[in-house]
């Protein structure tokens, strides 16, 4: 047989290197693969400065950005460093390689095997430790910014007799200072007794020491370090308890020390501060005396303390000092927390007057005066009468209305206003295109009286049709490119035109004019948005050229929140035309966990109602606060999107802070002009979560707080079946003790006792910031030897009343649905006046109107086709006449008794007047309406003049 191996058995493939070309084409590969990831890092970037840049918040990016990067930076390279350093000196401290042992010999094979890559690993997991300790400190830069910035609140907490400032803005910092010494620590040591015990300072089987002098001097020092920082951590948890929040039958997170923390808790971390420093300096003497003894049993010694001492000792002094006589053990303490807690959360100039809640007077004539006087009842709810918007004024399906419109006031006149805006969903043929270049904005405004309806009970236009029409005129900007419902991105200003809106003529079409939005006129520009919105298009589309924005963040509360990332934005912005512009308007608060001894609450808990859902529900919503302050008014035009921030409460520490880390881009309270101001209000949110604190810090007496005799609740709507909170109501209205004469616009709640139907308490805010008692809380307490009807008592027998039960059967015939309004309480001569109106919904019909109107008080229940019907039969009187009825906002004007001719022909002119008004406002004929304004208001300053002249005092002889 031939030698197989002596010779060429057939040809050979030789696998050697890879050719040059193919070397060439993978290290291309490999760089544009790098260069890939490189951008799409670089694209979110990328377009986030470009989008600051575009609403010229800028600043706010890079205080944000070099403030996350320093973080990063210092803090990476500190445990970093400190991590590098305690592997290398375990290193060095390595003992000399002697006999080896079974178990010195299995670590050989892994020393051998990292001994070439040792300074590789160093880095490696010092860089590792680092990026991570980095960006974690990184996300510390509200914290820092606090710290650095923050400034005194004028008000020292009762324990230790320290400015608030120190828990809300340097304690945090503290304590992250001093996590991160523990992570530190903690890694170093993990590290050194790793290396340790791979290079034998550290032995587990061998004979001899378990370790080395060098090992234990090295591991002692960390060790001590590790005891010093608990010592730190025992010092600052004795400030901590004064923000430490607790279970107390009392209240809910209870915050604050109570007897047992002053008494027991207290003391303990300060002899626990002496026992680890102690325990610290006998591991740091190990350095001298080579032994473990000591500080073992020293440590052993702080741990029994700490179970013993901070552990067992206050469970004794609750168990046998406090729980047998806690109303007057803990009532020094609940004082405490009461006054921090109203203090912090503004109610601490809440007004408590008792009210009878059964009328003071039998005169029905007075009764029914006050009854059309006292409030604006509005019948329109805004809750109810969206789909009539929709149906009557949405125009197309590519518009739509919000389901919860908003309540403003117009020329003093309670208004429900809405805004057309776009709906992506009602586009005939979704499409790129379609959805985002040609279908990019709404149109128009729409508003209604709050307190009438037509005759149909459909909502009487006060603005209305497309183009908007009505009290605002037609001379302003109209075009809603920014609004709640517009979530998707649009690109504007392009070569394709963009659908204004159409009528019986045909398509109007528009291109964008404003400066929002980010320009894509450059290759850069578009792959980044390419990446960043996951749409290939945007990079080689025709419908983008020169000229052409991209607009995104477009709901009112994202623009505020990305712009002012400190603020808790309000759920319920709601629009207003201002200087021929509809502005959204957003309210802002500050907010902190911090305050020493106020009890905390969760935002999303107190402000949820029947109408909260995901677009009405608070920014952090799950945010837990013990301070919050409507310290920033905001507007965004709905055309441009351009933010507004203004200072509103000037005295707010928190905000002064952030306006520090933060400067130039919150205005002054002085340049917030007066058509803004007339539509600014209390908002929701705060008044949610005021109230929900209200139901048990009403009680400024510790002793009854404890009792909980007097806790109310705020009741369920009675008007729904998801047994969910009735929603606050704004209503212009008169309240007793009220500085204002006239009706005020306010906010009103009511609340039961816990547990119970029947009112217990009616509350309302002055909501104008015209008035001088803007903000000012009123609660009218109810007596608890009468009980009055609450809100479910009055609903329950609205339904039960034959009559109206048979009413409403006869309204649910033919398949129609009863839909129940806002139920309204207002208060009236020391009686309680509910007015609910009953909207009705037929089959043919695909919104609600209002067919009646429920009016119940003092025992009396009616139930008619209008108001003014509803009341005269309540009260059994009818609404007194008044021969001159002034325009909106003018309040009542009572004739001059003197019979002077001139008088009494202006005051004929005046009548003249008003019924043309009236006819102009049923035709629509808005050039007339104003004309005959002008014309009443000529009139009525003649009748002034005339009877100021004639009882003017006549010179003597």
């Amino acid at each position: 047989m031939p030698d197989r191996g002596s010779g060429p058995s057939g040809p050979r493939m030789r696998v050697g290197r890879p050719s040059r070309r193919s070397r060439t084409l993978l290290m291309t590969l490999g760089v544009l693969a790098v260069l890939g990831m490189v951008f799409v890092m670089f694209a979110g970037f990328w377009t986030d400065w470009l989008w600051f840049r575009s609403v010229k918040y800028s600043t706010v990016f890079t205080t944000t950005l070099w403030t996350r990067v320093g973080l990063f930076a210092v803090f990476g390279l500190l445990m970093a460093g400190a991590v590098g350093l305690n592997i290398w000196l375990a290193y060095r401290l390595r003992p000399p390689l002697s006999a080896m042992s079974l178990e010195q010999q299995s670590l050989d094979r892994y020393r051998m095997s990292i001994a070439p890559y040792k300074k590789w690993l160093l880095v490696g997991i010092s860089a590792l430790v680092g990026m991570i300790a980095g960006a974690s400190a990184a996300g510390q830069w509200k914290t820092w910014l606090m710290y650095v910035n923050g400034v005194p609140f004028g008000r020292k907490d009762p324990q230790f007799r320290l400015d608030v400032s120190f828990y809300t803005f340097d304690l945090p910092w503290y304590r992250f200072l001093l996590g991160f010494g523990f992570a530190a620590v903690i890694l170093s040591v993990i590290a050194a007794v790793v290396v340790h015990y791979l290079y034998g300072g550290l032995r587990v089987t061998s004979p001899g020491a378990r370790a080395t002098a060098a090992a234990t001097g090295h591991l002692s020092v960390l060790l001590g370090l590790f005891v010093t920082l608990k010592a730190v951590a025992y010092w600052l948890d004795r400030y901590g308890l004064a923000v430490k929040s607790s279970d107390f039958k009392a209240a809910d997170n209870w915050t604050g020390l109570r007897y047992v923390d002053a008494n027991a808790y207290l003391p303990a971390k300060t002899i626990l501060v002496a026992i680890a420093a102690i325990c610290a300096a006998l591991f740091f003497a190990t350095l001298w005396r080579r032994t473990w003894q000591l500080p073992v049993i020293g440590f052993g010694l702080m741990v029994l303390s700490a179970i013993l001492i901070g552990g067992l000792y206050p469970a004794i002094v609750q168990k046998f000092q406090v729980q047998p006589n806690e109303q007057a053990k803990e009532a020094p303490y609940v004082e405490k927390n009461i006054k921090a807690t109203r203090d912090a959360y503004g109610i601490d100039q809440s007004e408590v007057k008792d009210y009878p809640g059964v009328p003071q007077t039998d005169d029905k004539a007075k009764l029914r005066q006050a009854a059309g006087t006292n409030a604006s009842i509005r019948i329109l709810d805004p809750n109810i009468v969206s789909p009539a918007f929709q149906q009557l004024q949405q125009v197309k399906g590519y518009y739509a209305f919000p389901s919860t419109l908003a309540v403003d006031r117009y020329s003093g006149q309670d208004t429900v206003i809405g805004l057309r805006e776009l709906n992506i969903g009602g586009i005939p043929k979704n499409n790129w295109i379609n959805d985002h270049f040609k279908y990019t904005h709404g149109y128009g405004v729409v508003a209604a009286k709050g307190t009438t309806v037509d005759d149909q009970g459909a909502p009487d236009f006060t603005q209305s049709d497309l183009p908007s029409k009505g009290m605002f005129g037609t001379d302003f900007e109209q075009r809603i490119y920014y609004g709640e419902r517009t979530t998707q991105y649009s690109i504007v200003g392009g070569p394709q035109k963009e659908l204004d809106y159409s009528d019986d003529k045909g398509e109007k079409e528009t291109s964008y004019q404003g400066d929002s939005g980010v320009n894509l006129d450059n290759p850069v520009n578009r792959a980044a948005y390419a990446l960043a919105f996951s749409e290939p298009q945007i990079l080689y589309s025709g419908a983008i050229g020169e000229g052409s924005r991209i607009l995104y963040n477009r709901t009112p509360k994202e623009r505020v929140e990305a712009v002012a990332p400190w603020l808790t934005i309000d759920g319920a912005p709601y629009p207003a035309v201002i200087d021929g512009r509809i502005k959204w308007i957003v309210d802002a608060y500050t907010t902190t966990n911090g305050y020493p001894y106020a009890s905390r609450t969760t935002l999303g808990q107190s402000t949820a109602d029947s109408l909260t859902n995901s677009q009405r529900a608070v920014v952090a919503q799950e945010n837990q606060v013990n301070y919050i302050r409507n310290s920033v008014k905001a507007t965004v035009d709905a055309y441009d999107g351009t933010v507004t921030l203004y200072q509103w409460d000037a005295e707010d520490p928190v905000l002064k802070t952030w306006m520090k880390a933060f400067p130039g881009t919150v205005k002054t309270k002085s340049e917030i002009s007066k058509p803004l101001m007339d539509h600014l209000r209390y908002p929701q949110d705060l008044f949610k979560v005021q109230r929900e604190l209200l139901t048990r810090y009403h009680v400024t007496d510790p002793q009854t707080f404890l009792s909980g005799s007097e806790a109310w609740a705020v009741p369920d709507d009675p008007t729904t079946k998801a047994g969910t909170a009735v929603p606050p109501y704004y209503l212009s209205m008169k309240m007793p003790g009220q500085a204002e004469k006239d009706q005020v616009f306010s906010l009103t709640t009511t609340f039961t006792p816990n547990e119970r139907d029947n009112l217990s308490a009616f509350m309302a805010v002055n909501a104008d910031p015209g008035t001088r008692d803007y903000g000012k809380i009123r609660i009218l307490k109810l007596p608890t030897s009468k009980p009055v009807d609450g809100p479910k008592q009055v609903q329950s027998k609205f339904q039960s009343e034959p009559k109206i039960a048979e009413s409403i059967r006869l309204l649910r015939g033919g398949d129609s649905e009863v839909e129940y309004g806002n139920l309204l309480a207002v208060p009236l001569e020391g009686g309680m006046l509910y007015v609910e109106p009953v909207y009705v919904r037929s089959s043919g019909l695909k919104y609600p109107l209002l067919r009646k109107v429920l009016v119940t008080y003092g025992g009396q229940t009616a139930f008619e086709d209008t108001l003014d019907k509803a009341l005269n039969v309540v009260f059994g009187a009818e609404a007194p006449t008044t021969p001159v009825n002034p325009p909106p906002g003018e309040g009542t004007v009572t004739p001059p008794t003197a019979q002077d001719p001139t008088v009494k022909a202006a005051l004929a002119d005046a009548q003249k007047a008003i019924e043309e008004a009236d006819k102009a406002m049923k035709a629509g004929d808005w050039a007339a309406y104003g004309k005959a304004q002008s014309d009443l208001q000529a009139a009525l300053k003649r009748a002034i003049d005339a009877e100021a002249k004639q009882s003017a005092p006549k010179p003597a002889g």
